[in-house]
């Protein structure tokens, strides 16, 4: 199950020497057909639900979106948390702590997503109009939510498995799992939304049963996990096995579910401007979330290689990887923005069938995506503190420019403008997080210069010491 030592020294000496492009796509690529694949459930439901029912039934989908984003920030929470432990444990050798590891993480995950699908039962009506639904809305919202969360625990339960199998060496089987369910979801959407019109409801079962699909895929390769480690599938709570895992995940869901407290003050700000509003918001987020998959595959497949180079000391190929990753976010930034921008009418079409909605809905998605390009060097930026283990730093920046930039300025703009303030407050927020991200990441890179003349110096010592001392003979033998 777990990598060899020679798939180990191989990816290392990739990652010291071989050719930083072919090895940044060979990371990225998987990396961008994995989110590429997660990201299509939303939009795949959005599709169907507004060219089969309308646009009103999308604004439904908007509103759910937080509670979504809720259950798999914690499923990625314990993920991250417990795919770390797990390598950890895996190089440590201790095979008695790894599957204590893995039976605390699961057990963390059905009491978490039993308490979290009981709470939203219990006060779903309260939920749905705080998170900003209009009377029209409600409804569809209402029966969205109502079937959607079951699915939260198996939806869980794969992204935790896919990563503990990742730091066991099996992505392929991860990628298997999410692939079965982004394809599933699109053959029973049409199922239950065109061929037996149900509405949000038959969108909705849609993505339990691809979510429950996925889970059996991944519970399939969880079984020959559970009989090579002997794990118990009894819930077991360790204190210091549970306090590390969310220790590790909790940056991750920090950065997850800002997205969501983002939608929660963009639905209830937009809300009081008509439903209109609240759907184009919806769109526009699900595409432009699209836009952001080559640029996160190609940021976090630099990680690992700048991480791995950084503990080497290897500073100048840790600034060389940073450049060259940089110039690809940037070239491919570039080819997707001028993509969007021209084809903007047909893609948001394919999700929006009324012709007012969609006039104003390209018009509002050009001005969010203006100076996408600019906002690349900010997630490298965030990558790059992540992988030389300035975790704070990294944090700070990652919640930077949805809490911290975007929030505030949302409220000035939208008051000085209107609906409109909401759309300009997208590049607005951009290209401060990119001057940021520009000014960290030049301060960071220039930190590796100094660590470079101070790991040759330090070499230059050590040469110096080692250096073997001439004895007398030797210096009559040069005069000879």
């Amino acid at each position: 199950m777990a990598l060899s030592s020679k798939s180990i020294a191989k990816s290392g000496e990739e990652f010291a020497t071989g050719n930083i492009t072919k090895v940044l796509l060979k990371i990225a690529i998987p990396a961008i057909i994995s989110l590429l694949v997660g990201e299509l459930y939303n939009m795949v439901d959005t599709m169907f639900v507004g060219r089969a029912i309308g646009a009103t039934a999308i604004g439904g989908l908007t509103i759910a979106f937080p509670v979504q984003r809720l259950m798999i920030s914690i499923g990625l929470l314990i993920a991250v948390g417990a795919s770390t432990a797990v390598a950890r444990a895996l190089g440590e050798k201790d095979q008695s702590k790894l599957k204590h590891i893995i039976a605390n993480a699961l057990t963390l995950m059905i009491i978490s997503m039993s308490i979290i699908i009981t709470l939203i039962f219990i006060f779903k009506s309260n939920i749905i109009k705080f998170l900003g639904a209009t009377d029209t809305i409600y409804p569809y919202a209402n029966d969205y939510i109502s079937i959607v969360i079951i699915g939260g625990i198996f939806q869980c339960f794969t992204v935790i498995i896919g990563y503990i199998l990742i730091a066991l060496g099996n992505s392929r089987a991860n990628l298997i799992a999410i692939s079965i369910g982004a394809v599933c979801n699109i053959i029973i959407d049409y199922i239950f939304v065109v061929a037996i019109p149900l509405g949000v409801k038959g969108a909705a079962i849609a993505t339990v049963a691809s979510q429950i699909l996925s889970a059996a895929y991944a519970y399939y390769h969880f079984l020959k996990i559970k009989k090579n480690f002997n794990i118990s599938l009894s819930l077991n709570l360790k204190g210091d096995i549970t306090k590390s895992i969310i220790t590790i995940g909790f940056s991750t869901f920090i950065i997850e579910i800002s997205d969501a407290v983002v939608a929660v003050i963009l639905n209830n700000v937009l809300s009081a401007h008509g439903d209109t509003a609240i759907i184009i918001v919806g769109v526009v987020s699900r595409v432009s979330m699209f836009m952001y998959i080559a640029m996160l595959g190609i940021t976090s497949a630099m990680q690992p290689i700048v991480a791995y180079n950084y503990g080497a000391e290897n500073y100048e190929r840790v600034k060389e990887v940073v450049k060259k990753a940089t110039v690809a976010v940037t070239v491919t930034s570039i080819v997707v923005w001028i993509t969007m921008m021209v084809f903007s009418r047909p893609i948001l079409g394919s999700f929006i069938k009324e012709t007012d909605i969609l006039y104003q809905a390209v018009k509002d998605f050009r001005i969010v995506i203006s100076i996408f390009p600019c906002v690349g060097i900010y997630f490298v930026a965030i990558y790059y503190y992540q992988a030389i283990e300035e975790a704070r730093l990294s944090l700070m920046l990652s919640i930077y420019r949805q809490l911290l930039i975007f929030i505030p300025i949302l409220f000035i703009l939208i008051r000085l403008f209107g609906v409109k303030g909401t759309w300009i407050s997208y590049p607005a927020a951009d290209i401060i997080s990119a001057i940021t991200g520009a000014y960290y990441l030049k301060t960071g890179l220039s930190i590796m210069d100094e660590r470079q003349v101070e790991a040759d110096e330090e070499l230059e010592k050590k040469r110096y010491v080692e250096k073997p001392r001439r004895t007398i003979g030797s210096y009559v033998n040069d005069i000879q």
